[in-house]
């Protein structure tokens, strides 16, 4: 199995980041952002279970046993500094595996605060109930979503997706060593800049919010404004 793509492995890059990715989404969603990283960072794209080329796999509904998981499979890569970032559900999982190995630095992007319960019964739903959850968030092209073929391979993860995260709930544990970023989109139906602000309880070592123009998948158009927000996060001498 193959926990983190990579489309440009670089064995000599002085700093790693890792990728985690939405509700649904797979290690695609971050194929293009080593291209807009300098050659001192390599990004490494986290990939679930049951999708993409691990889609003879169950996905798992535990956010804690899977962040468990990742956390392992990370450990060798742990040889320098590591940033990890994640949009939406995976800012939960980013979160989980931080307590796991102790990164530089935690990104998060599009959620609550994880101690914020997201409750929700989207995962009970009925395929044109999880269609039109799709269809309000964006992030997924209209056309694909009018396609039987396509639904019939996205929702079974889509549901998998949301049961984790909408059974999820945080354990008590120490506030995180690392800096946390936040970013969200200033029309987020799924976020706002008070719950967002909660992250700032999860660490001992600093935190900031931005807010950027867009909806839940501002990120899609911004790309290159969010990368420039994490590598001047994680610049020697960013005071947190």
């Amino acid at each position: 199995m193959t926990w983190f793509h990579s489309l440009d492995p670089r064995p000599h890059a002085a700093m790693r980041l890792f990728c985690f990715p939405h509700a649904g989404g797979a290690a695609a969603a971050y194929r293009d952002w080593h291209r807009a990283v300098p050659p001192s960072v390599e990004v490494r794209a986290v990939q679930y279970p049951g999708r993409a080329d691990r889609a003879s796999e169950a996905p798992l509904h535990d956010a804690h046993a899977l962040a468990d998981l990742i956390a392992e499979a990370m450990r060798p890569l742990l040889d320098r500094p590591a940033v990890l970032f994640g949009h939406s559900l995976g800012s939960v999982i980013a979160y989980e595996t931080a307590l796991r190995v102790s990164p530089a630095h935690l990104v998060v992007s599009g959620r609550r605060a994880a101690n914020l319960p997201r409750p929700g019964t989207v995962h009970l739903g009925t395929e044109e109930e999880l269609t039109a959850e799709l269809r309000r968030l964006g992030g997924t092209e209209p056309e694909l979503l009018d396609d039987p073929d396509v639904r019939a391979y996205i929702l079974p993860i889509v549901r998998a997706d949301y049961r984790l995260a909408e059974t999820y709930r945080s354990r008590p544990a120490e506030p995180l060593d690392c800096p946390i970023t936040a970013i969200i989109g200033d029309s987020d139906p799924e976020v706002d800049t008070t719950n967002a602000a909660g992250w700032a309880e999860l660490t001992r070592a600093g935190f900031k919010l931005h807010v950027l123009p867009g909806g839940h998948f501002y990120l899609a158009p911004r790309r290159t404004e969010v990368i420039d927000l994490i590598l001047d996060a994680v610049s020697p001498g960013n005071a947190y």
